[in-house]
């Protein structure tokens, strides 16, 4: 395996520092270099031989090809560029939702599916929007669809198809990337794609209903810590200043990509310079969880499991999933040979934790149109 450094920065004194500006740094050398390497293959083993698929998978796991860009699954045509996606339960089986990354069409598709694993049927959620990048689930069971583009729009979605789609202007009009709810403090984090991108936090008036509210920026203080400003305009004037220019201390991120929450942290991720970051919504501090040093190549979507393990797909790199556990072991849980050109999109596990769907966004073809886009359900004795 190669080699992989996981950094714990602590919650507390110099560790807790907001990381702005020249105290980007200062945080990287807080942590002795090479603290936390592990050479361990991780909680499933080392990774076999690549199958007929050309995935590499861990021994006891399998997996399958659940619909293709430009091919008909159940009824539509599965849309080309997948990314970002989620499960949500429904009766005795479940629902993947999955963006598609295009523009002016992009939108989300939906595939159903039984108790035994059978698709028994496919249909689209949101239609004419533009570069549905990643986002983030609901605890009402929704899906926010974020658009990755100028001023872009959340679009909150039924991945049940019973109800149109809606746009929250409220939560910003800005490059969204990914979303994550945090039910316990009843806010939605979110991330932008901005090389001097923020980390912003949507708070609604009422919780579940996300039409009204105020969007805040993270900012440093100046003792060093961080705190919450309201964003004065989140609609940003197209001509005007944009969202992430509009509080002075608002602190900057390389790229954010994917968002995650659980047990009061959520953690971001950044591609500018391969970071996994951990804002603890309890202490109120911001901290590196992971530094990739050159092997993690291109973090992108995040998730993770009750049990604290995280799941980072790449970007680019080597094709891999990663999985970090909560004791500090980084190891891949899968690996794609054959698809350089492309990226993991959209990994989300099944309500019952014995299924992984993500998906490459180019294919085999690694064509920028992501016709050849593949998604993937990959199934074993995930650690719950």
């Amino acid at each position: 395996m190669e080699r992989r450094t996981l950094l714990r920065v602590g919650t507390a004194g110099a560790g807790a520092v907001a990381l702005a500006g020249g105290l980007w740094q200062g945080a990287a050398r807080a942590v002795a270099p090479g603290a936390g390497t592990t050479a361990a293959a991780g909680p499933y083993g080392p990774l076999l031989p690549p199958n007929s698929l050309g995935v590499a998978l861990p021994e006891g796991f399998s997996i399958r090809v659940v619909a293709r860009s430009s091919q008909w699954v159940r009824g539509i045509l599965w849309h080309p560029a997948p990314d970002g996606g989620a499960c949500f339960p429904d009766g005795d089986g479940w629902i993947y939702v999955s963006n598609s990354e295009v523009p002016l069409v992009g939108g989300v598709s939906a595939l159903r599916f039984t108790a035994d694993g059978v698709i028994d049927r496919a249909y689209r959620i949101l239609s004419g929007t533009t570069l549905n990048c990643a986002g983030g689930a609901t605890p009402w069971h929704t899906w926010l669809s974020c658009e990755e583009t100028f001023r872009g729009k959340v679009f909150e979605t039924d991945p049940y198809g019973n109800r149109s789609a809606v746009a929250h202007e409220a939560m910003g009009r800005f490059k969204h990337e990914a979303a994550a709810c945090d039910p316990d403090r009843r806010v939605v984090y979110l991330t932008e794609d901005e090389s001097d991108g923020c980390f912003y936090r949507y708070v609604p008036d009422t919780w579940g209903d996300l039409s009204r509210g105020r969007l805040e920026v993270l900012c440093e203080t100046s003792g060093g810590g961080v705190r919450w400003e309201r964003v004065p305009d989140p609609t940003g004037p197209v001509f005007g200043r944009q969202t992430r220019n509009q509080v002075a201390s608002a602190l900057r991120f390389r790229g954010g990509e994917g968002c995650h929450y659980h047990a009061g942290v959520a953690h971001f991720t950044t591609k500018g310079d391969n970071r996994v970051w951990a804002y603890d919504a309890e202490a109120g501090t911001l901290s590196i969880a992971y530094d990739a040093d050159g092997s993690l190549d291109g973090v992108d979507n995040i998730t993770g499991t009750a049990g604290g393990d995280l799941y980072v797909a790449e970007d680019g790199g080597n094709m891999e999933i990663n999985v970090i556990t909560p004791e500090g072991v980084v190891a891949p849980i899968m690996r794609i040979d054959g698809q350089n050109r492309s990226e993991i999109c959209g990994p989300a596990f099944s309500p019952d934790g014995s299924r992984l769907y993500f998906s490459s966004q180019r294919g085999t073809a690694g064509d920028p149109a992501g016709l050849g886009g593949i998604t993937y359900e990959m199934s074993g004795p995930f650690r719950r």
